[in-house]
Parts: structure tokens; sequence; C-alpha cells
């Protein structure tokens, strides 16, 4: 499978006002998780972090993201709901608030395109969440 220019798509999740470094701790674990795995070879080194536009005023975020040199999208609640049924988290919170199972894993569902596959499941820690997932190569 060709995976070349291909990159592991982190989903990111988080309660109002989180720090800028754990949230970017976070994101190294997951993504040292994720490139230990035989499914993460042939992806190009870099990542880029995806989550729900309601969390645009999220600074914490932003200075995640930048610390780590990785963009940062924010995307629509309809491109979440899409890949709903992919996530194997289901936070009932979440649900009221945004209408899908899991904002790390459907961020990361949907940033990482058609064929998407979650590599690592949501990961918690200090009010943030985290998951990382890559294309199948067989979608598109």
């Amino acid at each position: 499978m060709n995976r070349r220019g291909a990159r592991l798509a982190v989903g990111i999740g988080c309660r109002t006002g989180v720090a800028g470094p754990a949230a970017a701790a976070l994101i190294e674990r997951a993504l040292a998780a994720a490139r230990a795995l035989p499914e993460a070879a042939g992806f190009a080194p870099g990542a880029a972090v995806f989550t729900a536009v309601e969390k645009r005023a999220e600074t914490g975020l932003v200075e995640a993201a930048s610390r780590l040199g990785l963009a940062l999208v924010f995307l629509p609640r309809n491109a979440l709901e899409a890949v709903s049924d992919g996530t194997v988290t289901r936070s009932e919170r979440v649900v009221q608030l945004f209408g899908v199972p899991s904002i790390a894993e459907t961020a990361a569902l949907a940033g990482a395109g058609p064929g998407a596959r979650l590599i690592v499941p949501r990961m918690a820690s200090d009010g943030i969440t985290c998951a990382v997932a890559v294309a199948d190569g067989r979608a598109g």
C-alpha cells in the first residue's frame, strides 16, 4: 500500500481552559503510541491536529499545536458527525454537547480522510482527550 505523503491525523478534545503544555504532552504521547504501530509505517513524519470548530477559542490547543510545529484544523460539526460510526469511545456528556460520541476520535477520523480508521483510540489526561487515525489507502 503506497502511503507516501500521507500523515497521521491527531484528533483532540478538551474541557474549557486547558493548558498548552498539557495538551502538547498528550499529543506527543499519542503520536509516539501511533508511530510504534505497524499501521503507521510509511507515513510522512509530520502530522496535523484536528478538533471541533467550537474549540476555536481554546488558546491551549493553539499553543500546543504551535509548540509542536503542527497545523491545527477546526472541523465543522457535520464533518465529525459523518464519521461518528467509526468511534470506539462514547461520552454521554460529549454527545449532549456536540452530538458526537468523542471529539478526539471523530476529529482524527475526519482529519485522516476517506477510509480512515483509528489506530490510537481516545487517551485522556488533565481534561484533554486525544486519538490518532490513518486512512487505510483503499478509499478514494
